[in-house]
């Protein structure tokens, strides 16, 4: 069985290519072509983390895996990796393991990847100023996923580690050749982006709405439980929202759910899934003022499409 580590993974998966096999994934998934359950959360008594598991399987091209995946939050401290996991890929046919991957890595690259084809697909031709919220492994991988797709001028990154932040605009803007500027607060580095990207571990929100200028799109990706959410109700409010599986959204999505449970919204304030905007089953930008927000949850679809991706890189014949 072959085994392919983090840096193997990020060999054989840039993320300008990533963008492409999310975008076929998408479009098999509103073509009722995959067959994905809801991830299965499995939170460890004493709160130190969690376990998730998330298979898939899709007919075209054929492919079968899973993502295992524990996400630690205090494993950084240790010197440990917060998400660690893998990705098992097999022969969809006989069920045969094929490969074992590895998940972070992975989730890194897809997350980041999925992102930057809403943000194709949703944010304005001529966005060029960019926010980062966040400065982790997530920050790094959105940062180079929105050069690839719009051609962004200015970028602004906040997260509440000071040092953390520094670091990261110092390593981005000589990774990148992009000056990276590190904001005073949240709201520094949000007001005026064409596009903003929240990738943080934060339960509660970082962004509000009342700082998103007219055309703005928003990735909102760091949140993934029903009573998390990175926007505040305004956000949700002022802005169309697409998610990547409407199903995923209604159960695990505190952006929309608590919404929900303000009698803010309805289930009917969600305008489309991605994969419906990519086949032309659903509307995006309408205008050049429009608000639009893309809630990521992530797919387990998305990891086995990369799998099937890495697997035929890595000189497989699947």
């Amino acid at each position: 069985m072959l085994t392919l580590s983090a840096a193997a993974v990020h060999r054989l998966l840039p993320i300008r290519e990533c963008i492409e096999v999310m975008a076929d994934s998408f479009r098999a998934l509103a073509r009722d072509r995959v067959v994905q359950p809801l991830r299965t959360t499995l939170r460890v008594p004493d709160g130190s983390g969690a376990l998730f598991l998330m298979p898939a399987w899709v007919g075209e091209p054929a492919a079968l895996g899973v993502k295992i995946l524990t996400v630690y939050p205090d494993n950084p401290s240790l010197g440990l990796e917060a998400l660690q996991g893998v990705v098992l890929f097999f022969e969809p046919e006989k069920g045969t393991p094929l490969a074992a991957i590895d998940a972070a890595a992975v989730t890194g690259i897809r997350t980041a990847a999925v992102s930057a084809l809403a943000t194709r697909l949703l944010a304005r031709e001529d966005a060029a100023d960019l926010a980062i919220v966040g400065s982790g492994v997530q920050a790094r991988t959105h940062l180079e996923s929105m050069l690839a797709v719009r051609r962004i001028r200015r970028v602004r990154a906040w997260s509440r580690d000071r040092a953390r932040l520094e670091r990261f605009c110092s390593e981005m803007t000589e990774r990148h050749g992009t000056l990276v500027e590190p904001a005073g607060s949240a709201q520094a580095a949000v007001e005026g982006a064409d596009v903003v990207c929240t990738v943080t571990a934060s339960p509660e929100p970082v962004l509000l709405g009342e700082w998103l200028r007219p055309g703005a799109h928003v990735n909102a990706v760091g949140a993934h439980t029903p009573t998390t959410r990175e926007l505040d109700t305004t956000a949700v409010l002022r802005a169309r929202l697409f998610v990547d599986r409407r199903e995923a959204a209604l159960a695990e999505a505190g952006e929309i759910l608590i919404p929900i449970a303000e009698a803010a919204i309805g289930e009917d304030h969600i305008a489309g899934q991605l994969g419906d905007v990519l086949i032309g089953k659903a509307v995006g930008r309408r205008t050049p003022d429009e608000i639009t927000v893309f809630k990521s949850l992530g797919l387990a679809i998305e990891d086995v499409a990369a799998a099937l991706y890495l697997y035929r890189r890595a000189g497989g014949k699947a």
